[in-house]
């Protein structure tokens, strides 16, 4: 199975909950169950960061997501050049645990540059059945194999 699908929104605090919903829906429509939860979680998390500190004013963000065999890729673009950076449990207060939880959940993830405004954060959720993986970018390696899941039980 292989598929996209994006829908932008507006820079507005209910957008963050109208795009995990997206998400959700999307998955279903593929017929995908394994680790809506996570890619949920991890779109709320990017979602609440590009309308936190990504978005310039009068501008939005993108939530792409792509299927291929059973590895699913999570894009949330906005429109600034800040790059986030997980924090470490020390630096945390109320806030800030976003990137921790994304690095926790997903098989991998990063930040890619876009031009001329804004960047692209990505993260990949591969099934942990051994599934196909994706490139983390178009042109580069396949990433590396699942990494052990701190949150999970």
């Amino acid at each position: 199975m292989s598929g996209t699908t994006q829908r932008f929104f507006d820079a507005r605090p209910e957008s963050a909950g109208e795009a995990r919903a997206f998400a959700a829906e999307a998955l279903a429509g593929w017929g995908l169950s394994d680790r809506v939860e996570d890619i949920r979680l991890c779109v709320s998390e990017l979602a609440t960061n590009a309308l936190v500190h990504g978005t310039a004013p009068g501008h939005g963000f993108l939530v792409r997501l792509d299927v291929d065999g059973e590895a699913v890729r999570l894009e949330v673009h906005d429109s600034r050049h800040r790059r986030p950076e997980a924090r470490r449990a020390a630096d945390m207060d109320v806030s800030g645990r976003g990137l921790t939880l994304v690095a926790a959940l997903a098989d991998d993830w990063g930040v890619q540059d876009r031009t001329p405004i804004g960047k692209v954060v990505w993260s990949l959720f591969k099934d942990t059945g051994g599934a196909a993986a994706m490139p983390t970018s178009p042109g580069s390696p396949p990433s590396s194999p699942p990494k052990s899941r701190a949150l999970r039980s």
